[in-house]
């Protein structure tokens, strides 16, 4: 009997498990990556006004930065842009898809709303770090990670919110452009765009007026 009891105890933690954790993946795909980073950056709000760093109003996408997104020496995998940029007065939030870890994704966007309370002017100067080391953050300030207390705050958060719904990308993998197209243009305003290959082998010329200039 003992046996028996022991072994539905089991079975009943393992649906529980189990139902949850689809319970989760039916959440994600039911969500986009802006709704989740919404709902995270929400969730956090009260925290923050906790710590005395209230957030102002702020909009979260999923993004490349305007600079560094790219780079492979050093990557810039969140950005907060000021109000003052915004044509509606809003804080915008940046984070780059070639991020998918929850915890990661998290404390990065952590790390941007901690710019948002303190103002994008400060940096990650003193008032930065320390509404950053109030929040869980550790590391350098300009590159922090989830601490040990960001952690264990996020936790509940993530579970409530489930996976987030993003495959990273392989900014590596983006193919370049290889041939530079060269412009040539008339006084009238017709305008071609050619390969120095074929400029070689004689300008454009324009319909009316003849031989075209190749722009510098």
């Amino acid at each position: 009997m003992q046996a028996f009891i022991c072994s539905l105890m089991l079975y009943t933690a393992f649906i529980r498990d189990y139902s949850a954790k689809h319970r989760n993946i039916r959440k994600a795909k039911q969500m986009n990556r802006e709704s989740w980073l919404q709902q995270v950056a929400s969730a956090l709000e009260p925290i923050f006004a906790n710590k005395g760093a209230a957030l102002p109003n702020y909009r979260v996408s999923c993004s490349f930065p305007s600079t560094g997104g790219l780079s492979a020496k050093r990557k810039t995998i969140g950005q907060c842009w000021d109000a003052s940029a915004s044509a509606d007065g809003t804080t915008e939030i940046f984070i780059s898809p070639t991020e998918d870890d929850p915890v990661e994704v998290a404390a990065t966007l952590c790390h941007e709303l901690v710019h948002a309370a303190v103002s994008v002017a400060a940096g990650h100067g003193p008032a930065f770090r320390k509404v950053a080391l109030a929040m869980g953050l550790q590391g350098k300030m300009t590159a922090t990670v989830a601490g040990p207390g960001f952690q264990e705050m996020i936790a509940p958060i993530l579970a409530q919110v489930g996976e987030y719904p993003h495959a990273k990308l392989d900014a590596t993998q983006r193919k370049k452009q290889r041939t530079r197209m060269v412009k040539c243009q008339c006084h009238c305003g017709y305008t071609v765009r050619t390969t120095r290959t074929w400029i070689a082998v004689g300008v454009p010329h324009c319909p009316l007026h003849g031989e075209m200039t190749v722009a510098s």
